[in-house]
């Protein structure tokens, strides 16, 4: 079930995601949902959201899929858990992770 994502969490988020991009001062996020929950007994958020940045041409790319999990007990730590290449099928997988998680996804041709 989402939850609010808080400015301090959107920073957390935001912040992990563009140390994975090529040109990160370009990222421009789209909807982003997270949830809580606990896995072995320790506290975690999932982000579920998209993403897109500059590439070498100097025009944006197409939104890549992405999914994450903050640990707020380690100083809201940030954990990459997937993030889409822009290939349909690579985006079906991190929408399963999403849906795993219970975050509510759109179909496979719409944005997260």
């Amino acid at each position: 079930m989402p939850i609010p994502i808080s400015l301090a969490l959107e920073e957390v988020i935001t912040g992990g995601i563009r140390q994975h991009l090529p040109d990160p001062a370009s990222a421009k996020f789209g909807t982003m949902l997270a949830g809580e929950r606990t896995s072995g007994g320790r506290q975690e958020i999932v982000a579920c959201g998209t993403v897109s940045n500059r590439i070498s041409s100097g025009a944006y790319g197409d939104d890549k899929a992405f999914v994450a999990k903050i640990y707020p007990d380690a100083g809201s730590s940030f954990e990459l858990a997937a993030m889409s290449d822009g290939s349909a099928d690579s985006r079906l997988r991190v929408q399963g992770l999403c849906r795993a998680a219970g975050l509510p996804v759109l179909d496979a041709g719409a944005k997260l």
